[in-house]
């Protein structure tokens, strides 16, 4: 047992009159020692849960992002996928990191890995992460459609994820593959059968070494404050918050989509920023999420550019994106430009780019 473990969960762990919030430091420690597992099974599953009806803080929340940064694996700077050289102090837009919830989507039908292939298509790399079916929804994971698409991302080392971005413009940190010490703590998840505060740390984790332009979507209103706090306290001022569908960073189409843009030059350092579908002729239904083998199907129409109600889900999100990654310069030309790399096949051949790429990174390690 950890006695240095056992007095950080003492503090979050004392009830609602006596305990107490962790420094920055202290949450950082403590996520490392479960990390590294050097806390028991009885202390990890007693801080998740005692943590999580505490509520953390935002100096924790930066803590925890800590401890991930420390000990989880990052993609550094090089060549974008447009071909440009970048190194951190670049002016060049950043990487954009695509948060989604862990535990996948379970009503919806998601667009976010659409959405990313737009952006890599019109020259804004991306970065997502993220596991297997997980608890506590256990919704389709991103990794499963990527999978579904023909790309394989699970077999990929570091080495070949980073070369990955580099050539195409897209990259996925697999949890099981590239930082176990987190995919070691997935089982907690069931056992307690409610999502702890490092859910909350993954949508807000960038596993990128240089500047990110950090994508996360978020269920309650409190949370985009936690997130802005946590950002602001580790120097991140490129985000972007969602309140989107069943807390990823995907926009609603069926009622106003609230997002908050990081604005360092302004007195509150953000924006708020109200789009309505309407306006723009995108309001509708969402599409629902029938099975996984009708989703994929319905992607790759997509990618062929049919018409359906997910083409327009997917312009929808991959308008506003080009426009906020700096690719488009305003929304409607963003709108107009991802109807176009949609339906003039641009983005299916970004799409074939992947899968020729990652086979020929499988043919060289082979060789």
């Amino acid at each position: 047992m950890s006695d240095a473990f056992r007095e950080l969960l003492k503090k979050v762990g004392s009830g609602t009159h006596t305990s107490k919030d962790l420094s920055r430091q202290e949450a950082a420690e403590a996520t490392r020692m479960m990390l590294r597992q050097e806390a028991t099974p009885a202390q990890i599953g007693a801080f998740m849960i005692a943590h999580r009806i505490k509520r953390p803080t935002s100096e924790e929340l930066a803590g925890m992002l800590d401890a991930y940064e420390q000990l989880g694996s990052k993609l550094s700077p090089g060549k974008m996928g447009n071909g440009q050289e970048v190194s951190a102090e670049s002016s060049f837009p950043p990487v954009t990191v695509l948060g989604t919830p862990y535990d996948g989507r379970s009503r919806t039908a998601p667009v976010t890995p659409i959405t990313a292939i737009i952006l890599a298509a019109a020259g804004v790399s991306v970065v997502m992460h993220g596991g297997d079916c997980m608890p506590t929804k256990y919704g389709i994971p991103a990794i499963e459609i990527w999978q579904g698409l023909g790309v394989n991302f699970r077999k990929l080392s570091l080495e070949q994820v980073q070369q990955l971005l580099q050539k195409t413009g897209l990259g996925f940190i697999y949890l099981p593959q590239h930082f176990p010490q987190a995919q070691s703590l997935v089982p907690y998840r069931d056992q307690i059968g409610k999502r702890p505060p490092i859910a909350t740390v993954e949508l807000i984790w960038s596993p990128y070494r240089g500047d990110a332009h950090i994508v996360a979507g978020y269920v309650h209103p409190p949370t985009e404050t936690l997130f802005r706090e946590t950002l602001g306290m580790r120097g991140s001022t490129y985000f972007t918050l969602v309140k989107g569908l069943e807390g990823s960073c995907d926009l609603p189409r069926d009622r106003t989509a609230i997002i908050a843009i990081g604005k360092p030059d302004s007195s509150e350092g953000f924006e708020r920023l109200l789009l309505h579908p309407r306006d723009y002729g995108f309001a509708g239904k969402e599409v629902p999420l029938e099975s996984a083998p009708q989703l994929l199907t319905q992607i790759q129409e997509v990618l062929d550019g049919e018409s359906s109600e997910l083409l327009q889900t997917a312009i929808w999100n991959g308008g506003f994106y080009l426009w906020r990654c700096g690719a488009c310069p305003d929304i409607p030309t963003g709108f107009a430009k991802a109807q176009s790399l949609l339906t003039d096949g641009y983005a299916a051949q970004k799409l074939q780019d992947v899968r020729q790429a990652i086979a020929s990174l499988e043919l060289t390690y082979q060789t």
